[in-house]
C-alpha cells in the first residue's frame, strides 16, 4: 500500500466521523467547528489530487470566510444549543433502509460489475486545478452563469443593507 493511499484512508476517517460529529452535535458552535475541521479535511484530499488552487479556495471560502459568518450569527443570536425537534419515528426505518440499499449498490458495482461499468482512470495534466485553467473555464464556457451569481451575491448585499439600516433606523 502506498503512502498517498493510507494518508488518503486516513483523512477519509477524519472526514467522515467530523460530519458525524457535526450532525450529533447538541452544541452548535462545537458543530460548526467540526464543519470547519471536515472542510480542512477536504482541502487536505484536493491537495492529495494535485489541486492547490481549490484546495486554498476551500480552506479560504469555506472554512474561513463562511464558517466565520455562521460562527457570528450563532454567536449574535444566542442559539448554542440545538432545539428539540419534534421526534418522527419513520425516518430511523427509512434512513436505514436506503443507507442499506445504498451499501449494496456500492458493492454490486465494486465486485459484481463488468469490468467496463467503471470508467478508465486517464493521466491528468499539469495545469489541472491551477488559477489559470480554472479561469479559463469560468471566462469561456461559464461566464453567464458566473455573473449571474454576481449579479445576485450584489443584490443580497444591497438587500442585507437595507434591511440592517430599516431596524437600526
Amino acid at each position: 500500500m502506498s503512502t498517498q493511499l493510507i494518508l488518503f484512508f486516513i483523512l477519509a476517517v477524519i472526514a467522515i466521523l467530523s460530519a458525524i460529529g457535526m450532525l450529533v452535535s447538541k452544541n452548535s458552535v462545537y458543530s460548526a467547528m467540526f464543519l470547519v475541521l471536515n472542510f480542512v479535511t477536504i482541502a487536505v484530499l484536493f491537495l492529495l489530487l494535485n489541486a492547490p488552487f481549490i484546495a486554498m479556495v476551500q480552506v479560504t471560502i469555506y472554512a474561513g470566510a463562511i464558517m466565520v459568518l455562521f460562527l457570528f450569527v450563532i454567536m449574535l443570536l444566542g442559539t448554542d444549543m440545538a432545539a428539540e425537534g419534534i421526534s418522527m419515528p419513520w425516518q430511523p426505518p427509512i434512513a436505514i433502509l436506503l443507507s442499506g440499499a445504498l451499501i449494496l449498490e456500492f458493492a454490486f458495482i465494486l465486485f459484481f460489475a463488468q469490468q467496463d461499468v467503471l470508467p478508465q482512470i486517464e493521466a491528468i495534466s499539469a495545469a489541472f486545478g491551477s488559477p489559470q485553467s480554472i479561469g479559463k473555464l469560468l471566462f469561456n464556457f461559464y461566464l453567464l452563469p458566473f455573473e449571474v451569481t454576481s449579479v445576485l451575491l450584489l443584490v443580497a448585499m444591497v438587500g442585507a443593507i437595507i434591511l440592517a439600516q430599516r431596524e437600526t433606523g
